[in-house]
């Protein structure tokens, strides 16, 4: 059996940790408190500040879905292709509970936008976005979380 290495998808080191749990790694500004993903290079967001000092902070790992479509057309490169053709995938804008923050991302495997609607209940995890010979190239994506009384 072959082992293969877990890294960040490209471009997306230092964005999101795996343990202790799967969790995006953004900045919350010290001046105005407003939250940052990705990290803020220049300064705050917020166009009322002008702060340019922040403190790393782990976003929260649960929020609701702001938006959603689906990837029917196959993204240019540097997007890899995981499979032999391109096979449709969802993207979610999930609004995180406790920041506020709406994050794009890929939903998981097998939810198709019929499975999904505003509001619904989202949970962040870490997926293989595509693998190669030695390495799984891992980023997060959303996945549908069951409320009381539902099945995701």
């Amino acid at each position: 059996m072959t082992t293969h290495t877990r890294a960040p998808a490209l471009g997306s080191e230092g964005w999101f940790t795996t343990d202790p749990e799967p969790a995006l790694l953004g900045q919350q500004c010290t001046s105005c408190g407003t939250f940052v993903f990705p990290k803020a290079s220049y300064g705050c967001p917020n166009p009322a500040c002008l702060g340019k000092e922040f403190d790393e902070v782990t976003l929260s790992r649960f929020g609701t879905v702001w938006s959603y479509t689906d990837a029917r057309y196959q993204p240019p490169p540097p997007y890899v292709v995981p499979t032999d053709e391109h096979e449709p995938f969802c993207i979610a804008a999930v609004e995180l509970a406790d920041e506020g923050l709406v994050i794009m991302g890929q939903v998981t495997a097998g939810v198709s936008v019929e499975d999904l609607a505003v509001g619904q209940r989202m949970e962040l995890v870490v997926d293989v976005l595509f693998r190669d010979d030695d390495t799984d190239h891992l980023i997060w994506k959303w996945k549908p979380v069951a409320t009381e009384g539902e099945v995701a």
